[in-house]
């Protein structure tokens, strides 16, 4: 008996159109998913920009961390002095202590 109430449902909930009701719920629909483009390019490029937002401050973080674990290899002697060192340590130390 649920099986037939549930049919009657369907039925209810989805009437039969006519051809010209059909095109007419296309173009309406069409007309929808058109107007809303524009929005949707906006909101695309708004997360791109996150995106690369995002990836930049991770390459940044990644960078750091390297400069980081460097200077403190340096630091503790485990690493020959090399030139790029050398300045690297000149410039943490003026960071640390300007002029």
């Amino acid at each position: 008996m649920s099986k037939l109430k549930s049919k009657e449902a369907l039925s209810d909930k989805d009437p039969k159109l006519s051809k010209k009701e059909l095109a007419e719920r296309r173009e309406e629909i069409t007309a929808f998913y058109k107007d809303n483009i524009p929005h949707l390019e906006v909101q695309a490029d708004y997360e791109m920009l996150l995106s690369a937002i995002e990836k930049a401050r991770a390459e940044r973080m990644q960078a750091q961390m390297y400069m980081a674990q460097q200077y403190a290899a340096q630091k503790e002697g485990g690493q020959p002095s090399t030139p790029e060192a050398d300045e690297f340590k000149a410039a943490m130390e003026d960071a640390v202590n300007p002029k």
